[in-house]
């Protein structure tokens, strides 16, 4: 199946801001400018008091250089003695203001907020209500930090960042690694939000069981999530109802604690 990637929106401000200073660049540049990601902070060991990450907007493109028109044939044969006036040369757009600036970092993060608010009040979405998983730090079990109860309900980590505030495996950089989420309400399922709020990237394949027990790989691949950011695998509804999705992790291919925070199952009762 394939998965749609919300992308991060803890980078949308710089995103934001990095396309309004290039549209002060020459009219020639037609094509935007890739916005760089922000560098997401060092992703150290959790500690034992918590540390202190969610969708995302394309930046505005570069004004595209005006098109050049074509002079009619015939007329061009009429007047081939007249030689034409010189093109005005373009003249260089001003930079950005910081005025301008600030205004589109603060549009940046208000399209932050309404993209995180439309998920969080999805009417066919569900947060997990209960979980396991293959490990957990310090071998954590029940509601403790690193727990793998860590993972269920709304997103409650808001900086990308190691936290007790989300599941951790026991050891990072381990390799395979699994987290399976248990939602209320069975449902025909249509996608999965998994939130990940640090070392982002490690999740390789996202199952969801019918009711005899039996495991339906709805994704799978290479998982491209940046920072603080959901991986969102949309498929077409399943044939049968499900409440339980398991998440693989390949803990070695982002180096550091890969961390879930949240698990959302989308779908319907019909």
């Amino acid at each position: 199946m394939n998965a749609v990637r919300i992308a991060s929106l803890t980078s949308i401000a710089a995103s934001s801001v990095l396309a309004l200073a290039l549209s002060g660049c020459s009219e020639a540049d037609s094509a935007p400018a890739a916005a760089a990601a922000v560098p997401a902070p060092a992703n150290a060991a959790p500690a034992a008091a918590p540390a202190a990450t969610t969708t995302s907007v394309a930046p505005a493109a570069a004004a595209a250089a005006p098109a050049v028109v074509a002079a009619d044939a015939s007329a061009a044969a009429s007047t081939a003695t007249a030689a034409a006036p010189p093109a005005p040369a373009a003249a260089s757009a001003a930079p950005p203001t910081a005025a301008e600036i600030e205004a589109a970092r603060k549009k940046a993060q208000i399209d932050w907020a309404l993209k995180q608010d439309e998920i969080k009040s999805d009417p066919n979405g569900q947060w997990a209500s209960d979980a396991k998983a293959s490990s957990t730090l310090n071998d954590a079990k029940g509601n403790a930090s690193y727990s793998a109860n860590q993972a269920t309900g709304e997103p409650n980590v808001q900086v990308y960042s190691t936290t007790p505030q989300a599941w951790s495996s026991k050891t990072a950089d381990s390799g395979i690694e699994w987290l399976e989420l248990t939602f209320a309400k069975p449902v025909f399922a249509t996608a999965v939000r998994v939130r990940e709020s640090s070392g982002s990237g490690a999740v390789i394949k996202i199952e969801v069981f019918d009711e005899k027990g039996a495991g339906h790989t709805v994704w799978s691949g290479s998982d491209s999530t940046k920072e603080l950011n959901y991986l969102i695998a949309a498929f077409p509804k399943t044939t049968f109802k499900t409440n339980r999705v398991k998440l693989t992790l390949a803990t070695n291919v982002i180096s550091g604690w890969n961390q879930i925070d949240a698990v959302q199952l989308v779908g319907t009762n019909q």
